[in-house]
């Protein structure tokens, strides 16, 4: 009889209702977990062009995959959340690429970045430049890892001076000019910049102001550590740079002779901008003086940015990013499939998965010291278990019912 297979399907139908209501409320504290719903569409049998024969109905369940879960905050810098489209590209232990919005992410014993399910966070590593990842393939990324980062020193580069020279300073002899590295030369005025070479190691370097007329001035620069042993003239080597410069008789300003180009003992060609120079009738004065460049550092702490780039903060405070994180996404969010560890795989119906920066067109920012929180909202979710309960049994009546006309019939004598 007809009557009962219909009932015995919407039976299996509401079951299958209450299994979503189940994994729902299950998963109401799962983070980045997305809640299912059960579609209902019913079976009818069509035979030539005679009156429907309805057959009960079926169910299937659908991810809602593409909503959105309120974002919080939490205490841990590699905590991230996915604000709009997107997913974070993981991997499990045996290298097989999945998606997840599940950003909870840790360091393990190796440093690797894992969230609460197991799973990998993978990216670009660009701490020795940067190549363009393939957008419609999850290849080419790696485990990030925060344990990598050593320490750091970098070559100063660049370096700036600002001071004023006396104009009312005494010419000095051509041959007692520090230029000519003997023990008679002589400067009228001196500083000195602390700058770093190619493996951190710092050097002092001298800087002398002298003046060699009206409104021109040598300088010089050596490296403190060939100084003699009473500090000064002659050097063991000259020096590092030599150059004139013009100040304006008018203004004070400097002309010409900037930038100084020194080079650093051991490390880079140091460009010394003295644009900033003054020649006026007061004392000499330094008002300025900066270099780039730094002595070794341990790290100190990760940040990621909102458009997914993980940097290494160092104690002497400066910074290196060293990952890129890309966000993925498919055509279709809802048909994914769901593995274990609210994790996703893509499918035919979900289409491919490819790859885009965080922030970028249609597709989410991260947001660090954040979790996104499950979609489920347990209020709706009682509700509809009632809701299922009692279509579950309406259902088992209909099909006591047609057990009980099976029986009269059964009981009917020829």
């Amino acid at each position: 009889m007809s009557i009962l297979n219909t009932s015995v399907s919407g039976m299996l139908a509401d079951s299958n209702w209450l299994s979503s209501i189940s994994q729902n409320v299950a998963n109401s504290n799962t983070t980045g977990y997305k809640n299912v719903e059960t579609d209902f569409s019913s079976l009818v049998d069509q035979i030539g062009d005679g009156d429907p024969d309805y057959g009960g109905v079926a169910t299937s369940q659908v991810a809602l995959n593409s909503l959105q879960g309120n974002v919080v905050a939490t205490s841990t810098t590699t905590d991230l959340a996915i604000q709009g489209s997107g997913f974070f590209v993981v991997s499990n232990s045996s290298g097989e690429l999945f998606l997840t919005r599940n950003g909870s992410f840790t360091p393990d014993a190796s440093g690797n970045l894992v969230n609460s399910a197991g799973y990998y966070l993978m990216g670009e590593n660009v701490q020795n430049g940067a190549s363009p990842l393939a957008a419609n393939s999850l290849t080419g990324l790696v485990k990030v890892n925060v344990n990598d980062a050593g320490q750091t020193a970098t070559a100063t580069t660049a370096a700036s001076l600002t001071a004023n020279l006396p104009s009312t300073a005494t010419p000095v002899a051509a041959a007692d000019l520090p230029s000519a590295n003997t023990a008679s030369s002589t400067y009228t005025e001196a500083t000195s910049l602390v700058v770093y070479d190619n493996l951190g190691g710092a050097h002092t370097i001298n800087v002398y102001f002298t003046n060699t007329g009206p409104n021109t001035w040598e300088v010089d620069a050596y490296d403190a550590a060939d100084a003699s042993a009473s500090g000064g003239f002659p050097y063991s080597s000259g020096p590092l740079a030599t150059q004139t410069l013009t100040f304006s008789p008018t203004t004070g300003a400097l002309t010409s002779g900037s930038p100084l180009s020194i080079a650093v003992p051991n490390g880079q060609t140091m460009s010394l901008d003295l644009s900033n120079m003054t020649q006026l009738a007061a004392a000499f004065n330094v008002t300025a003086a900066t270099a780039n460049g730094n002595a070794p550092s341990g790290i100190s702490g990760v940040s990621v940015g909102t458009n997914g780039a993980l940097t290494f903060n160092y104690a002497n405070g400066t910074s290196k990013t060293a990952y890129d994180i890309p966000l993925a996404n498919v055509a279709s969010p809802d048909n994914l499939t769901s593995v274990n560890g609210d994790a996703f795989l893509p499918t035919a119906a979900s289409g491919p998965a490819y790859l885009g920066t965080a922030g970028g067109a249609g597709f989410g920012s991260i947001a660090s010291s954040s979790l996104e929180s499950s979609t489920v909202d347990l209020a709706t979710e009682l509700t509809e278990m009632i809701q299922a309960q009692s279509a579950y049994e309406a259902n088992s009546k209909v099909f006591q019912t047609g057990a009980d006309i099976l029986d009269v019939l059964n009981g009917l004598k020829p």
